[in-house]
């Protein structure tokens, strides 16, 4: 069925008497966009939205704006992979922001990683092969598969955000309205560009479709008419911006660590923490000190600015909610695209800036592609800081370092420490999961114990 009169049908199955066979009758003969215009988007029953689901795909798009399609806490999808396919010719895309010479060093630019990309996977592949040989009970094509994965995971620290990638999902209609509206009020061309392409899309029937039959349907025609820009999300980070700058102390600028982790027991200073996150450069921990010794009255003006945009319509945002931990990550954008998957916990980033230096991961050196890595790296950072933003971020390499903020309860952090830590995953990610347990044991010995998470040192190249 279409994902509107499923989610009539299962609706008025919980409203009345008769058999889910009877519903689905009475949902042909009966207008399902004019229930949805009453009850969910008149008199809020936002939960009916939740029983219509539909499958969208996403081709073509840059991998910035495929991590910004992921970032729904209630999504399920998947995205490509950069450790199964070779992307050295896959060209970029250029963000519409950028014209004329400025796109034209973009290109540029972007070329050179790209190239600098495939000629590290050949050093680093060479390398492995050598260190690695094969045993002989592993078939040669499954040798070379795991040993090109490795490769691949060295080789992506040079991808950027501007390399093409794909992303399926399955969403709720309710999930897909809320996605379409934060798409319309991105600072991205191209995430706005998708937006008003989705909310078309559900007014249309499906493009590939398994029975013909449904062919005719739209797919959420309603959810089309009503998904506008969800101006309060954006609106309340440029308030906030400016209300930093204008209120907060001149920053500690001490070193932090790449994984700190806090047990926030104040809960306005936390929220007041979280809210200014995203709208500063500075570590949740000197942020949440710096909110603690406010009064309740700087605290309370801080808030009233993030909610100053709010309308009846606009749910409370994200950084109200939170966990019993906060993981506050200085870890490599690549990494960030695989943790940012996990969905029971809230994440918060900072603008790509390209400010914290990049990672370099030890086979680089061993196969003696430093010089063409960290060369090109450096080019990457030079070009983008002469573009405009937004549009320069879409230079930003993989390895480039950000800071990221997840918070989480222990259930959640003992899942992604346990994980993500294992053999077969990125050495990146194993890194931050192996401290994520260490810095647990630190804040919680009895729970951190708890934790069975792969050193990063037991390793297994030929395990994938």
């Amino acid at each position: 069925m279409p994902p509107e009169k499923s989610a009539y049908a299962l609706a008025r199955y919980s409203r009345s008497p008769d058999s889910i066979r009877d519903s689905i009758e009475w949902v042909r003969t009966h207008d399902s966009q004019k229930f949805l215009e009453s009850f969910y988007f008149q008199y809020g029953h936002a939960s009916i939205a939740d029983l219509g689901h539909a499958v969208v795909c996403f081709e073509g798009v840059s991998e910035l704006a495929a991590t910004e399609i992921e970032e729904e806490p209630l999504w399920d999808g998947q995205a490509k992979s950069s450790r199964y396919q070779d992307f050295s010719s896959s060209g970029f895309i250029v963000p519409p922001e950028l014209t004329g010479a400025g796109a034209a060093a973009y290109q540029s630019a972007g070329e050179a990683l790209l190239a600098a990309y495939g000629k590290v996977n050949e050093l680093a592949f060479a390398h492995l092969t050598e260190r690695h040989p094969r045993p002989d009970a592993m078939k040669p094509e499954a040798y070379r598969r795991n040993i090109a994965a490795r490769a691949f995971d060295v080789a992506r620290y040079l991808l950027f955000w501007g390399v093409p990638t794909n992303a399926g999902q399955v969403t709720s209609i309710r999930t897909l309205e809320k996605q379409i509206r934060r798409f319309k009020a991105s600072e991205y061309a191209e995430l706005r560009s998708l937006g008003e392409e989705l909310a078309q899309a559900c007014a249309q029937p499906p493009d590939c479709v398994w029975d013909s039959a449904a062919a005719a349907e739209p797919l959420a025609p309603t959810l089309a008419r009503h998904a506008d820009a969800d101006e309060h999300a954006a609106r309340s980070r440029e308030d906030l911006k400016l209300w930093a700058r204008q209120n907060l102390p001149p920053a500690a600028g001490a070193a932090t660590a790449r994984v700190d982790l806090l047990k926030p027991a104040h809960t306005p200073a936390d929220i007041v923490a979280t809210l200014l996150y995203p709208a500063t450069d500075r570590p949740y921990r000197e942020l949440y000190e710096t909110a603690c010794e406010w009064s309740g009255g700087r605290r309370a003006e801080a808030i009233g600015v993030a909610l100053g945009s709010r309308t009846r319509r606009d749910e409370i945002l994200a950084n109200f909610r939170g966990g019993l931990y906060a993981y506050d990550f200085v870890i490599d954008i690549g990494a960030y695209r695989d943790l940012h998957r996990h969905r029971r916990c809230q994440k918060f980033r900072q603008a790509y800036a390209g400010n914290l230096g990049f990672d370099t991961p030890a086979t680089i050196s061993e196969s003696g592609a430093a010089g063409l890595y960290e060369s090109a790296m450096r080019a990457a950072f030079d070009a983008m800081r002469a573009l405009p933003a937004p549009g320069a971020e879409y230079l930003l390499p993989f390895g480039a370092r950000s800071r990221f903020l997840f918070k989480m309860d222990f259930a959640e952090a003992e899942y992604i420490s346990r994980l993500r830590s294992g053999v077969k995953g990125h050495f990146s990610y194993r890194e931050i999961a192996w401290e994520m347990k260490r810095r647990m044991e630190e804040v919680e010995p009895e729970l951190g114990r708890l934790i069975e998470a792969t050193p990063p040192w037991v390793d297994d190249p030929l395990n994938r």
